[in-house]
């Protein structure tokens, strides 16, 4: 019996002996044909076999294959496929080398190179990019700066909830500190530099790829990145024919319909790429329906290999109804004495105050709708000149129109809540549901004789843009130089616009002095679509040179850069002054700024880099015309920052680890006070943000990923502010002191953590798992309103959270087709939990007006490629 064991174990070891005999070992590199940057995750399989490997965290590969001739099959989305036949012996070890994947999009790289995008360990910038395949597998129906929530030191948040109507903080700095780039394009408000994500609520559609650069940075233009920037890559001209149809739905009758199609690049040199989309649904939050629209167009021509065009329109049309005003935690519970508002759903974290209905439809009331188009057109001609020169140049132009709702007139209170004390004033009129009352409103507006009492109109902000941009890159030896040119013109425009009477037949205008039309008679009646309270343009010139000199060899890497810009303001006010003397005339300002860094790859596996700047920014518009007049503010001063930063990288087949310290100060914060009818600014406001980020990504095997991040920040302001106002005649105004020394910035997470695996169970099938850690947030209030020396408490800190979501994507062949099913769970154990505060009275959650975060979400679509 024994020998029957020992003969069995012996037969059984040749097999196995003889089929790993029988095998050869096929490794390799795979890389970005353009920029030459390792691609982690691309997918490695034998053709005709289930066989296969993804690569590893260095961008290598190595994969068992039986002996004999075999064809390989390399792919990785947004890549075009290409196949490598190979032929092994038993035992052999075939090096393929590197494999260089080109991009599926053509001309993208020359897009990386406009927008400035960083390669890692050898741009000495913390970066994080978002690859097409997560966007597509982890957005689902999130807002699109919530894809960033894995990215150390980002606070992303819906805010009140309605249909792109989310924020993004980045090491504690709203957008307006926030370089956004659309291919290089900045997007930013000229006038006060936010960024309105509402007008971009379809943009994740045509997205390919996003990229975070906390801190100065690799753009060469001068922006507002206090912060960081976010470049956005858009996708452009499809190198292969094909296209998608997708459709989706998600909770709260969410519904999602697109479709691409594209000729792929024609023998005759033209390419033509369009894609559209329809997202629809009521909304979380309730009445907060929504109805949007996405579309973009790309047609593109390649004279010669060198010489190509392309242009680009896109744009994401919009209205949704929104919620516009926080509450206390009190209201939301129902634990007021007072509070005798039933709420109209059953889950009272989705309580909204801001609506009622009219016509048998939901009805948004004062900042409670917002309707949006701002499409951007860019015509880009990109041309190599030799060898070691290219220049790329867009013209670009974007005529956007939209608003929100407000309400006005003597009896605007019967539509409006007092969130002084977060109840109604006692003229509120309400229905039963606790919703604003339209018709009531409508009835005393008909009975009136002195025309409506309460409007509904529109706070109009439209604006023309028009901007061209140049860059011009040339190589000698191992120095890289970069010369551009970023000129800018805008117009915008700012009224109010009777939107509905409400019943009544006219409405009057009040005057005061900043409000009225001077150009009318005081009594004249108004009617739909008349301008009424103010009505201005702020328009901006913009002509900026930047220039950049990059050394790289070997291993090291470091650069130069320097940027100039001449800004100018101008005002005209059609109300308040009499044609021919509309305008203020132009206040010129020249903001620079500074940078440079270094990195230096100690071997394959460690590098370190440093980088450090410092910059000049223009104030803002409303910081030059603080009283809403053409009264121009001469003492408004510079906004000053420094900053740097030092890290360090370590690489290899299966961890990759990112550690960096960062320093940043914010010097002359502009800061705005009213002293009675009459509005002031005051400068010499610092904040200091530092703090330690970590990032790291573990592949022990090719299935399975772990990715995690850490960041701790110490964000707060480094003195007092005292200020004494005057007059043009010298006249004080009054005095002021904000005494906010050592107390820490709000409105964003101070720590964030993060961890994300993703394994495929199955050939095809990847699920991911992932939870975000917010903690150290304290509620966002105004520095002005610190007028107490004795009240050095800091305010309100919110409770921190955690929050796990789940994703689900599977690949299979439907017919002849290739196929995609998406499945996401967002707050998968509905965590309740506050995610946006502004402070109370006594700095606690007593007094604080907050905004409940969203409970479980779910989504699921499927694509259909052809």
């Amino acid at each position: 019996m024994k020998n029957v064991k020992l003969l069995l174990i012996l037969f059984i070891s040749f097999l196995f002996t003889g089929a790993a005999i029988a095998q050869g070992t096929v490794k390799g590199i795979v890389k970005d044909a353009g920029s030459h940057e390792t691609l982690v995750g691309a997918s490695i399989v034998v053709v005709g076999t289930q066989s296969g490997v993804t690569t590893s965290l260095d961008g290598s590969f190595s994969l068992k294959v039986p002996a004999g001739k075999h064809t390989l099959k390399i792919s990785f989305v947004g890549y075009q496929p290409t196949e490598v036949n190979v032929s092994l012996d038993q035992g052999q070890i075939k090096d393929l080398g590197v494999i260089n994947l080109t991009s599926s999009t053509v001309g993208l790289q020359e897009v990386n190179v406009m927008a400035s995008i960083a390669v890692d360990r050898k741009t000495p910038v913390a970066i994080s990019t978002v690859q097409p395949q997560v966007i597509a597998q982890q957005l689902g129906n999130q807002e699109f700066p919530e894809i960033l929530k894995y990215t150390p030191s980002v606070y992303a948040t819906k805010e009140g909830g309605g249909y792109g109507d989310s924020r993004i903080n980045l090491r504690g700095f709203s957008s307006n500190n926030i370089g956004v780039l659309i291919n290089g394009i900045p997007v930013n408000d000229m006038e006060n530099g936010h960024v309105y994500w509402s007008d971009w609520a379809g943009l994740s559609d045509v997205t390919q790829t996003i990229q975070v650069q906390r801190g100065l940075g690799a753009s060469k233009m001068a922006l507002s990145s206090v912060g960081g920037t976010i470049n956005i890559i858009t996708k452009s001209t499809d190198a292969e024919r094909g296209g998608i149809i997708y459709s989706g739905m998600g909770n709260d009758g969410m519904h999602k319909y697109m479709f691409t199609l594209s000729t792929g690049l024609m023998k005759n040199g033209w390419a033509i790429t369009v894609s559209g989309a329809h997202t629809f649904g009521n909304g979380y939050i309730d009445g907060t329906n929504f109805d949007g629209y996405s579309y973009f167009l790309n047609v593109a021509k390649q004279f010669t290999p060198n010489h190509r065009i392309s242009f680009t329109l896109f744009g994401a049309p919009q209205w949704h109804n929104q919620r516009g005003n926080q509450h206390f935690i009190s209201t939301y519970l129902g634990q007021r004495p007072t509070n005798e508002i039933p709420y109209p759903i059953t889950d009272k974290y989705r309580y909204n105050s801001d609506y009622g209905y009219r016509n048998g439809k939901v009805y948004g009331g004062a900042y409670g709708y917002n309707y949006y188009d701002k499409p951007q057109a860019s015509l880009n001609d990109y041309w190599k000149i030799s060898e070691n020169s290219f220049l790329s140049t867009a013209v670009y132009a974007s005529i956007a129109k939209g608003g929100g709702r407000r309400v006005d007139g003597t009896g605007a209170k019967m539509l409006q809540w007092n969130y002084s004390v977060d109840e109604p004033y006692s003229t509120t009129k309400l229905t039963p549901y606790g919703t604003y009352d339209f018709d009531a409103v409508a009835a005393i507006n008909m009975a009136s004789l002195n025309g409506s009492q309460a409007i509904i109109g529109e706070s109009i902000n439209s604006h023309q843009w028009y901007g061209v941009l140049s860059t011009l890159n040339t190589k000698a030896g191992y120095m890289n130089y970069t010369l551009g040119l970023d000129a800018r013109y805008y117009i915008g425009e700012h009224a109010k616009q009777i939107e509905d009477l409400l019943g009544g037949t006219y409405y009057l205008d009040s005057y005061g002095s900043t409000s009225g039309d001077i150009n009318r008679p005081e009594n004249t009646p108004l009617h739909t679509g008349d301008f009424y309270a103010y009505h201005d343009d702020g328009i901006i010139r913009w002509l900026g040179l930047f220039a950049q000199g990059e050394y790289v060899k070997d291993n090291f890497s470091a650069f130069l850069s320097g940027a100039v810009s001449s800004k100018g303001y101008n005002r005209r006010d059609y109300f308040l002054y009499t044609p021919g003397n509309q305008y203020s005339g132009w206040v010129n300002f020249m903001p620079w700024s500074v940078k440079t860094g270094a990195n230096y790859n100690f071997s394959k596996h460690h590098n370190l880099y440093i980088n450090g700047g410092y910059f000049t920014r223009a104030p803002y518009f409303n910081i030059v015309y603080p009283n809403y007049t053409n009264d121009i503010n001469h003492g408004a001063k510079y906004e000053r920052v420094v900053s740097g930063e030092i890290g360090y990288g370590y690489t290899s087949r299966m961890l990759n680890v990112k550690l960096g310290y960062y320093y940043t100060s914010w010097m002359d914060e502009g800061l705005r006070v009213s002293f009675g009818q009459v509005s002031s600014n005051i400068s010499g406001l610092n904040e200091l943000h530092q703090g330690v980020e970590l990032t790291a990504v573990f592949k022990p095997v090719s299935k399975f990923v772990l990715n995690g991040m850490l960041s701790v920040g110490s964000w707060k302001y480094t003195n007092n502010v005292h200020f004494t106002a005057v007059d043009q005649n010298n006249n004080v105004l009054g005095t002021y002191s904000a005494y906010i020394k050592g107390l820490h910035v709000g409105n964003a997470a101070q720590t964030t953590a993060g961890l994300r695996a993703s394994m495929e169970v199955v050939q095809g099938m990847n699920i991911g798992v992932g939870y975000t850690y917010f903690g150290n947030n304290y509620a966002d209030f105004n520095p002005q309103n610190r007028t107490k020396a004795d009240v050095t408490a800091d305010a309100w800190k919110m409770p921190d959270f955690g929050l796990i979501d789940l994703d689900i994507n599977y690949d299979f062949k439907l017919g002849p087709f290739n196929a995609t099913i998406y499945g996401n769970v967002q707050n998968l154990f509905n965590t309740i939990y506050i995610a946006d505060a502004t402070d109370g009275l006594n700095h606690s959650a007593s007094t604080a007006l907050v905004w409940y975060g969203f409970g479980r979400t779910w989504y699921t679509g499927l694509k259909i490629r052809f």
